[in-house]
């Protein structure tokens, strides 16, 4: 049975083969990083940020392509790829910046998708103006605009230095789904807050929220401390313990359940990166992490929507998995 609305499906539904996910460095900042709001980031962040790095070895939007893409092609025979723009904030600064990186988008062989990571405190008209406007002069079939909410309570947003609030989610979620843009957001479970640390009920209101906006992804993280971060001040102090897995499975399992099933799933849980991993230890194997929560959703009999409109089991165009896109 398939028990989730993936990615990797909704995508081979749609083109009839697999679509790859090309991560991009692009050479932008964050806010939260640069000085702009703060120099200290997220209290979880890790202070290279989420990607690849190559833009800092040297290599251009489209070297960084063609290395990925000529791996993906001789190994599995792909021809179609999402750029995923993917390090810190990519819409941060002006708006001229984002027209460039866009622009070293264009003539980019096999593209078919862009995903582009950002905060919902870095958008204002006329960027997102710019995304929907790429749509058709890039010729892609569809854009993912991959914003972070983490939690939608703002007194943990404000715990952890996020800089925002969620009502800032939730007025860039609405404004770019107006403009046809395919909002996917980034939900955090057992984030460090002012009482301790988010449980079930924390995660539960945050998918909650999300399901009242546009929203048509979603990405679960749990948290993991990384190397070099407040986070890992906290833990090594005492003050903060990352969930165990027996308990991110059962939180994560009731807020699939809760889940509107039209909504596609891009992730599941956190993937450190080599090397940033300092707690807890059951993060580092992603596909050991993967098997699990497969096993515990059949054992359990979990399915997306289970309580939200698809009571009577998964729907027929979850479609055949193909694995899940990372």
């Amino acid at each position: 049975m398939i028990r989730i609305h993936r990615l990797s499906a909704h995508l081979r539904r749609r083109f009839g083969e697999r679509v790859q996910k090309i991560p991009l460095d692009a050479g932008f900042s964050c806010p939260n990083r640069d000085g702009t709001l703060s120099s200290e980031g997220c209290v979880f962040c890790n202070p290279q940020g989420s990607g690849s790095g190559m833009l800092g070895r040297g290599l251009s939007i489209r070297e960084q392509w063609d290395f990925w893409r000529d791996i993906h092609v001789k190994k599995h025979g792909l021809s179609r790829f999402t750029a995923y723009l993917q390090s810190y904030s990519n819409t941060h600064g002006p708006a001229a910046r984002l027209a460039a990186a866009l622009d070293g988008l264009s003539g980019l062989p096999g593209l078919t998708c862009l995903a582009l990571g950002t905060r919902p405190d870095c958008l204002d008209a006329e960027k997102l103006d710019l995304l929907a406007a790429s749509r058709e002069r890039l010729g892609l079939a569809e854009v993912f605009l991959e914003l972070g909410l983490q939690s939608s309570s703002d007194a943990t947003l404000k715990h952890i230095n996020r800089g925002h609030d969620a009502a800032a989610f939730a007025g860039a979620a609405q404004a770019a789904a107006e403009r046809g843009l395919t909002v996917v957001a980034h939900v955090m479970a057992g984030l460090p807050a002012p009482g301790g640390r988010e449980g079930l009920a924390e995660l539960l209101d945050t998918v909650a929220f999300v399901g009242a906006l546009p929203v048509g992804g979603i990405k679960f993280h749990n948290v993991y401390v990384c190397r070099g971060t407040r986070l890992a001040r906290w833990f090594d102090e005492g003050r903060y313990v990352p969930p165990g897995q027996d308990e991110y499975l059962d939180w994560l399992g009731e807020a699939i359940m809760r889940l509107d099933p039209r909504v596609v799933i891009h992730r599941l849980n956190g993937n450190p990166a080599s090397g940033e991993l300092v707690a807890p230890a059951w993060a580092s194997n992603m596909r050991r992490v993967h098997n699990s929560i497969r096993d515990h959703f059949e054992a359990r009999d979990i399915w997306q929507g289970k309580l939200n409109g698809a009571e009577d089991g998964p729907p027929e165009w979850f479609g055949a998995d193909s694995g899940e896109e990372r």
